[in-house]
């Protein structure tokens, strides 16, 4: 098979898109066949001619090198095994990388409302990743413009501090004997007096894994020894921390969990997208991304999703939208709607040293 390249692009349209697809005319093509099975009805579905199809099956097949389509005479065409390979890795790969392009999209609706409508309040937001974030975008679309890129709870904390963004994202459990993990991680990041912390939703962390679940399976205990292969999010992200903390919490060294150092992916969705593909049989998320994938769940612990800002940004014309915004109906209405998700103080201006965890464990001496 020859050499061949990766090409991105992106186009300004009249219309709006939603979500983070990426049209692609050969992807496009094999999803077509794939559900269609013949030229014809998939030109019909494309709004294409069959000559227009048929030319771009053969240019295709050109490219990589490889048959895409199986011709049975009278009978429904098939993909080819390279071509069902083809579409699934990509299919793996657009979850994987849906945050990611969100927020490249944002980036770029950044420069468009800054350059068309000086009226619009911008606000970069770093954020660990969650699956309720990005809807603060449409609902505060007329006032208040979001860039949201996803990263783990310490990059953003950093990114903060570093004047790289107006307003971090990161969550931890209400703790009431502390944490020695979140502490060694996240309390250098925060300061009392410099850093305003803002509330807005508690979620439910736990296992997702494939349906049936297996009996007896209650928490990250129950995962020393086993078989089951364990996917696990990136170092440095909230979720990592949590199952570090549980696994210090019930004195489990990593090693005794298959793949728990070995393997990991960057968001909820792609742990629960290698999980529904079979990739790995176990891993940390939420509740709606377990649900999202048709995954069981097994709660573990309940955590609340902070955001924070710089004491002198507080009272800034941006921040004070953000906190209105999460204060109204429409956001308690929003998270109704995810399992798992309820507020949780939105929109007040809460206490470091009582919200969070570490103020109240001391290392030993």
């Amino acid at each position: 098979m020859h050499e061949r390249g990766i090409h991105l692009q992106y186009g300004f349209e009249a219309h709006g898109q939603r979500g983070a697809e990426i049209e692609n005319p050969l992807f496009d093509l094999l999803a077509a066949m794939q559900q269609h099975g013949s030229i014809r009805h998939a030109a019909l579905a494309l709004g294409q001619s069959y000559r227009h199809v048929w030319g771009a099956l053969r240019h295709w097949e050109a490219v990589l090198g490889e048959p895409l389509v199986h011709w049975n005479q009278g009978k429904r065409s098939q993909l080819t095994p390279y071509a069902q390979r083809l579409v699934w890795a990509e299919r793996q790969a657009r979850t994987r990388m849906t945050p990611h392009i969100e927020a490249l999209r944002a980036e770029l609706l950044h420069v468009l409302a800054q350059a068309g409508d000086p009226r619009l309040q911008v606000l970069d937001m770093a954020a660990s990743h969650d699956l309720a974030l990005p809807l603060i975008q449409s609902l505060a679309a007329r006032s208040l413009h979001v860039a949201l890129r996803f990263t783990t709870s310490r990059d953003a904390l950093r990114a903060l501090n570093d004047g790289r963004c107006g307003v971090a994202g990161f969550h931890v459990p209400p703790l009431p004997g502390g944490s020695p993990v979140f502490a060694a991680a996240l309390k250098p990041l925060l300061q009392p007096g410099t850093h305003k912390l803002i509330g807005s939703h508690r979620r439910s962390q736990g296992l997702m894994l494939r349906k049936p679940l297996p009996e007896g399976l209650s928490g990250v205990a129950d995962l020393a020894g086993s078989t089951l292969r364990f996917v696990n999010r990136q170092a440095g992200s909230g979720t990592r921390l949590l199952m570090d903390h549980l696994l210090h919490e019930a004195g489990i060294v990593p090693g005794a969990i298959t793949g728990y150092d070995t393997r990991s992916e960057d968001t909820h969705v792609a742990v629960a997208a290698a999980i529904a593909a079979g990739a790995a049989d176990i891993g940390p998320g939420v509740e709606a991304a377990a649900r999202e994938f048709g995954l069981g769940f097994v709660p573990l612990i309940d955590e609340d999703y902070f955001l924070v800002c710089m004491k002198e940004q507080l009272d800034t014309p941006p921040v004070v939208a953000l906190r209105e915004l999460l204060a109204a109906q429409a956001w308690s209405d929003t998270l109704a709607a995810l399992p798992g998700y309820a507020p949780q103080r939105a929109g007040e201006v809460l206490s470091l040293t009582k919200a969070l965890p570490w103020w109240r464990f001391r290392s030993p001496r």
